[in-house]
């Protein structure tokens, strides 16, 4: 079963390719048409010859106002208060009309660019009303150096185009940089979510056993001195609510834990899309033992939280696949050298893994590939671990079953070693009557 998945919005294709940009695509495209847009009216004033001092004066006022355009069309590039960006305008209309009684026609296209900041900086239909009195301001400025009607009618058309062009690509860069960081926020909100859900399951189940532990303690304590009988009957009934919340806490463990593979998978590719990460899932149909389906799901898990909290990835690859009665499962994604560094801030947690893995018989190995590419792979050996169902899972042709013990009754598990078997219930006083 082989999905691509990837996260679309209206008007998206089926295509294998992500509409959304990426935050330097967009950036770069606007700055590429910006100073294209510049060195072109530049070169007008570059073929009137003038003196070399008026050059570099000439030089210097270009880049002042490309400055100040990249400063409008990028607000988080200069985050000044209103107040400032108002002043960087009116200082941007002194460089753009200014020039033109030296200069005159060939300096004129700078005003496009004061037209189009007057939309980037003002708000609404103040924005638009200055808008509206730029492209006048411009329009009378090559009537006046008019050499023709016809050039009259295209810088008409000029004028107008230009900082529409500005306020759209200004616009599109800042809408797809907000966009990046509206998933970067779900991915880490759904990150905590599910941590929050498990702490909350655990306060519910051991909430209410520790208060109860706590009081017949306290009681316990007040009666060893007067009633020894009463005090002992306490302890064994704190000893009996802290065997029920061991319980209580092994059962939501095993709920947390006890996950399928397959159901962790499409899950990801869910989350994955939201978070504007394409997708492709790769998953072998054959049913896995419950305790290496279990851990495989655990691992994958715990490779996706890793994926959304430390790294920039764009693309994720998960196969899962049986290869000579072993089951490997592949979580590779393309984050590492995306502007943040590979981190190991979790690799404790990715160690206990590898225990729990090891404990299987199989082996846990992660890290970057050398090719940008971070890549984590679990494998496990099926062979002799009971599927869901109780029969053996399958290595090759033969279908291994664990023994069973008297009347078809499952046998009792090994203990682990290091591990007593838990106590029994404390023991009853004895009669000291005579």
């Amino acid at each position: 079963m082989r999905t691509d998945a990837v996260a679309r919005t209206d008007g998206d294709t089926a295509s294998g390719t992500d509409p959304v940009l990426s935050r330097r695509t967009a950036i770069a495209i606007t700055v590429g048409v910006l100073f294209g847009f510049f060195v072109i009216d530049g070169s007008y004033v570059w073929f009137e010859y003038p003196p070399l001092w008026e050059l570099a004066a000439v030089v210097l006022g270009f880049a002042a106002m490309l400055g100040l355009q990249l400063a409008h069309s990028f607000p988080d590039l200069a985050p000044w208060p209103a107040r400032y960006r108002y002043l960087t305008w009116v200082l941007q209309g002194l460089l753009a009309y200014l020039p033109i009684l030296r200069y005159g026609i060939a300096w004129g296209g700078m005003s496009a660019f004061l037209t189009a900041s007057a939309v980037l900086v003002f708000p609404g239909a103040l924005g638009w009303g200055l808008f509206c009195l730029g492209y006048l301001g411009e329009a009378l400025v090559f009537y006046h150096f008019r050499t023709g009607w016809d050039s009259v009618a295209y810088s008409l058309v000029e004028s107008a185009l230009i900082p529409l062009t500005v306020i759209g690509l200004s616009r599109m860069s800042d809408m797809i940089v907000k966009l990046h960081r509206s998933r970067e926020e779900l991915s880490r909100l759904a990150v905590a979510g599910e941590r929050l859900r498990f702490a909350r399951d655990l306060h519910d189940v051991l909430g209410f056993s520790l208060s109860a532990i706590s009081l017949k303690c306290e009681l316990a304590y007040r009666l060893l001195a007067d009633s020894p009988e009463r005090a002992r009957a306490e302890v064994g009934e704190v000893l009996r609510t802290s065997r029920g919340a061991l319980a209580d806490v092994r059962a939501v463990s095993r709920g947390y834990r006890e996950m399928s593979l397959s159901g962790e998978a499409h899950a990801a590719v869910s989350m994955l899309g939201a978070a504007g990460i394409r997708t492709t899932l790769d998953i072998d149909g054959r049913e896995l033992p419950h305790e290496v389906d279990a851990a495989l799901a655990t691992v994958l898990r715990e490779g996706l939280t890793n994926l959304l909290r430390h790294s920039k990835a764009e693309r994720c690859e998960i196969r899962a696949e049986h290869r000579s009665g072993t089951a490997v499962v592949t979580l590779v994604n393309d984050g590492v050298g995306r502007g943040r560094s590979a981190r190991t801030a979790t690799d404790g947690t990715l160690a206990a893994l590898a225990d729990r893995i090891t404990a299987l018989g199989g082996a846990l190995a992660y890290g970057p590939d050398g090719s940008g590419r971070f890549c984590l792979r679990a494998t496990v050996p099926v062979a002799g671990h009971l599927t869901r169902h109780g029969t053996g899972a399958v290595a090759g042709p033969v279908a291994r079953v664990r023994p069973r013990g008297r009347a078809g009754a499952p046998a009792a598990p090994p203990p682990r070693p290091g591990r007593r078997p838990p106590p029994g219930p404390p023991p009853r006083p004895r009669d000291r009557s005579p």
